[in-house]
């Protein structure tokens, strides 16, 4: 899962977003750094990404990708896992437009950057200011997704090729995310994901 469905994950499970948002910052054991409704946060974050890891649905979308590709296909998965859930926002939640959950999320997580990693922050300033969680339902802000971390992280240079594979079999991974995230939905709302 991405930055999107992390936060919206955390929002059914009621943990907190900050916490699901900033996991990936955080290395080793988060106890100890911050307080026990962000570290339960973080320790969500986690739990979701090593289900999804896990899921067969997602092992199966990881086959839709040529084999060259495979390496790099759970990042591009995650990318796209939250196109879809931009694009379809209002088949899977109700109860926020997806500006207003954005909305929410920025000004519950916003007061309490100053005392997060530096990088965390930078991505926050890029997150809000680019308004890329709606943009994220445009499948061109997703292929500049691909290519800026590509160009940023040498190894992960197989992301811009992966695009392709996303156009080629874009109705497939589109089905499997609407059979699987309702699944991660439930398992939230039912306080499933939380230690």
């Amino acid at each position: 899962m991405n930055f999107l469905a992390h936060l919206h994950l955390a929002a059914l499970a009621e943990s907190s977003l900050l916490g699901n948002l900033m996991a990936d910052f955080v290395r080793g054991s988060p106890e100890g750094t911050f307080s026990s409704d962000i570290v339960a946060g973080i320790r969500m974050h986690r739990r979701v990404d090593s289900l999804t890891d896990k899921h067969p649905l997602v092992m199966e979308a990881r086959k839709l990708f040529r084999p060259e590709y495979r390496r790099v296909a759970p990042i591009t998965l995650d990318i796209i896992w939250d196109h879809f859930l931009s694009r379809h926002w209002d088949k899977f939640e109700k109860n926020y437009s997806l500006p207003e959950f954005i909305s929410l999320a920025r000004n519950n997580i916003e007061p309490h950057l100053a005392s997060t990693p530096e990088k965390f922050q930078e991505l926050n300033n890029y997150l809000w200011s680019q308004n890329l969680f709606i943009r994220y339902a445009d499948m061109s802000c997703i292929a500049n997704v691909l290519q800026s971390m590509a160009r940023r992280r040498p190894k992960l240079s197989a992301l811009t090729g992966s695009y392709q594979d996303i156009e080629n079999h874009y109705l497939d991974f589109e089905a499997l995310f609407c059979q699987f995230y309702p699944e991660m939905m439930a398992l939230a709302s039912n306080k499933h994901l939380l230690e």
